[in-house]
């Protein structure tokens, strides 16, 4: 029987932990990344805007960060998403 805990690494700075981050965001760095609904721009920020910066529409951001390596690890964004 394996109790080996899923690694999870935030994309922007490599912290890795055991376990998902509490809220999807890192507890080193603080940042997530961010992709507009509407647009496809991609924003690294703690939390995100309501106003994409890119479009300028009120848009709902999804978070693409990498947390696994199946997905390529630290510095990535997750294309699955």
């Amino acid at each position: 029987m394996s109790t080996e805990q899923e690694q999870y690494v935030c994309a922007h700075c490599g912290y890795t932990a055991d376990g998902k981050f509490e809220g999807d965001i890192c507890p080193q760095c603080g940042l997530t990344y961010w992709r507009c609904g509407k647009c496809g721009f991609l924003i690294t920020a703690a939390i995100p805007p309501d106003t994409c910066p890119e479009c300028g529409e009120k848009c709902d951001f999804l978070n693409v960060t990498c947390y696994t390596p199946d997905c390529g690890g630290p510095g990535h964004v997750d294309t699955r998403l």
